[in-house]
């Protein structure tokens, strides 16, 4: 690390960290290394959570419901207050660019980690800080730069600019409530989702419109700047390997961008930190296309540390929490933009809670088990422990691993064998769509842009569960069942005279039903028969902590397994997969067994159903839009897949719903072909 000379002002004595999940855990690992007591906030469903724990002190907030607990600036700040906390940093998202919580510090005599409130609402309104960087001369992507405007205007605005736009939330960021619409008969109803979803995330349905850059690449600059007007960048993050607008993975530097382009962002970011009095960590985003290298405008700074910064740390060798924290401190900068340089190159990777079979909709449970990688050049920043609730509270990231190599290809195939020794059982996570991304041959080129992953559609989400891992699942449960004093309450085919066939079923993702036949030998010798195939003699050893290596055909795997139940989790180089007890689960739409029909609509995942569309008696269409269900602040709209009348609305308006809950229950009948509320074509990826 760049060392920091000593100033006459000391460094805080204690620091409350607003915030949870990873972030929390990273501020406060720095706060520990700087030898500062750390103050943790947390809500009831994080009561337990891994930052409570890593925290000096921990305080109660309320209950799990964000606006409650850490969007509440009254109780943050008392907390801060009733534990002697002289600073509060925010970490990220939550309240981290709400100025509310600057002025509320300022009020109370505590020092807030971050820019100055001016910067924070000038930048914070995204078409005002538009008009600011304008008058700074800093280019930015024509579009509306109107306050105000009712759904005709944006209409208005929107051909005018000319289609493709994007529709984006004046407030927040992440993605949420982001459209992107081709066509003028979208622009209404898109408008109207986009409001709603920015509404519910931000408290705010200001939208504005943006033309559509098409090959979009996202790149973002670091700024540091410190009270005495001294401003830096730290290079740029390239950010363009994204899904419905929501970064995946993060790398530096650019392999797009050149020397002399880094220099010209980089002028341009300054001027922007400049051009609104900041101080402190802050990113600005800009949007290139990939057919024009040299061509590139302003669309945000966030006021904020980012979750990609782990990148710019390992390259320049700094800890931006600490530069943080002492400019805060009222120190300035220890170093010249001409002092900065980079070594190497780092990648990111995202690990959510969410399934990428199933659109990547958000997943919950208990982790019962998790490995996290270690190694050189790799870092891990995570906020989850065993035994660590995921539910639909909050953001469904929980972990990021970070590779650091002396070249891009050294950093991939650091990342790559790291997320490979990566075990997340008890919840789905994107771990496997990592990998099967960084094996990508445009992502290993470097030809990136932010609608790669959707045009690989399913070859970047489908994975077949491995044999070995079905064997492993099978057996497990009956090796234990070996060790029972009784033979003949052991169900492992255990016969006077010799060993016979004991046939298991499973319920496989993306297999389906799949039949086991088991013929047991000494030892961990096993022959094995998968839906009727031809025998194949396995070995199934077990080991500590849930290792387990399965050799089928010759062929050893390694996996990390847990049994839970009627649920055998089995991962297996950073994939995992529930394998159950056969139990015939239905899909979202469940035929009932009188074959006339009928079915239930059922939610895809946990969450709360922010709109009941249908009432019992109407008569709907096939494709009609039924329910809106959200988790985690993001929407899922649900569709009628046949034509029928609504005999039942289970689900009730701003009430929970838990995976595979009833939703809505459809009898068939005829009905007019009629499609006004037909389903409209997913938004593609732009920030």
């Amino acid at each position: 690390m760049i060392g920091v000379p000593d100033v006459s002002r000391p460094m805080f004595s204690t620091v409350l960290v607003a915030n949870r999940g990873e972030i929390a855990v990273r501020v406060i690992r720095t706060l520990r290394a700087l030898g500062v007591a750390s103050v943790a906030v947390y809500s009831d469903a994080d009561a337990d959570a891994r930052h409570v724990h890593d925290a000096d002190v921990a305080v109660r907030l309320g209950p799990a419901a964000a606006s409650e607990s850490y969007l509440d600036v009254d109780r943050v700040v008392a907390a801060a207050l009733t534990t002697g906390a002289d600073a509060i940093h925010p970490g990220y998202g939550f309240l981290s660019e709400n100025p509310a919580l600057a002025d509320a510090c300022e009020a109370h005599g505590i020092v807030f980690v971050g820019p100055p409130v001016a910067a924070i609402r000038a930048m914070g309104d995204k078409i005002a800080a538009k008009r600011a960087v304008t008058a700074a001369g800093v280019r930015v992507v024509p579009g509306s730069d109107e306050a105000g405007l009712d759904d005709e205007a944006l209409v208005a605005a929107a051909l005018e600019v000319g289609l493709p736009v994007l529709l984006k939330p004046s407030a927040g960021g992440g993605g949420k409530g982001m459209r992107l619409v081709r066509d003028e008969a979208e622009l209404r109803p898109q408008i109207e989702s986009a409001r709603r979803e920015a509404r519910n995330a931000f408290g705010d349905d200001t939208i504005l419109v943006e033309r559509y850059v098409v090959n979009p690449r996202h790149v973002e600059i670091q700024v540091m700047a410190d009270t005495y007007g001294n401003v830096v960048h730290l290079g740029e993050r390239e950010c363009s390997l994204q899904r419905r607008h929501q970064k995946i993975m993060e790398e530096a530097p650019s392999p797009f961008v050149t020397p002399e382009v880094r220099a010209a962002m980089g002028a341009q970011a300054i001027d922007t930190a400049r051009a609104c009095g900041y101080a402190g960590a802050g990113t600005v985003e800009f949007i290139m296309s990939d057919d024009r290298p040299d061509e590139f405008f302003f669309l945000e700074m966030n006021t904020r540390l980012q979750v990609e910064h782990p990148v710019t740390e390992l390259i320049f060798g700094i800890d931006l929490v600490e530069l943080q924290l002492r400019i805060a401190a009222g120190e300035p900068l220890p170093f010249t933009q001409a002092d900065l340089s980079s070594v190497g190159h780092a990648i990111e990777a995202r690990i959510y809670a969410e399934d990428p079979a199933r659109d990547f909709l958000p997943t919950g449970g208990t982790l019962h088990r998790l490995v996290e990688a270690t190694g050189v050049g790799v870092r891990v920043d995570s906020g989850i422990n065993v035994g660590t609730v995921v539910g639909t509270d909050y953001d469904p990231m929980l972990a990021k691993v970070i590779a650091h190599g002396a070249d891009r290809d050294e950093a991939l195939r650091r990342l790559d064998a790291a997320l490979s020794s990566t075990a997340v059982l008890g919840v789905t996570t994107n771990v496997g769509f990592l990998r099967r991304l960084l094996a990508d041959e445009e992502v290993r080129s470097g030809r990136l842009d932010t609608g790669l992953v959707e045009r690989r559609g399913d070859a970047l989400v489908t994975a077949d569960v491995p044999d070995a891992a079905v064997v492993g699942a099978a057996v497990l449960p009956l090796l234990d069942a070996r060790g029972a004093a009784d033979p003949w309450q052991a169900a492992v085919g255990w016969r006077h005279g010799g060993p016979s066939w004991v046939r298991r079923r499973l319920d496989v993702p993306r297999r389906g039903t799949v039949s086991v036949a088991l013929r047991f030998h000494g030892g961990s010798t096993v022959d094995a028969m998968i839906d009727d195939a031809a025998p194949r003699t396995a070995s199934v050893v077990a080991g500590p902590e849930g290792a387990v290596r399965v050799t089928l055909d010759g062929v050893t795997t390694p996996m990390v397994v847990h049994r839970d139940g009627g649920v055998t989790w089995v991962g297996v180089a950073g994939s995992a997969w529930p394998i159950r007890d056969h139990n015939p689960r239905a899909d979202h739409l469940r035929p009932d067994a009188d074959a006339a029909g009928h079915g239930t609509i059922r939610s895809p995942m946990p969450g709360v159903a922010t709109a009941v569309l249908v009432a019992e008696g109407d008569v709907i269409a096939a494709g009609q839009k039924v329910a809106i269900i959200e988790a985690m602040k993001m929407e899922h709209t649900l569709m009628a897949s046949v034509d029928g009348k609504v005999t039942a609305v289970h689900a009730r308006q701003g009430q929970p719903v838990g995976l595979d809950d009833p939703v809505v229950t459809i009898s068939a009948v005829e009905v007019p072909d009629k499609r006004e509320n037909a389903s409209q074509d997913e938004p593609e990826e732009q920030p």
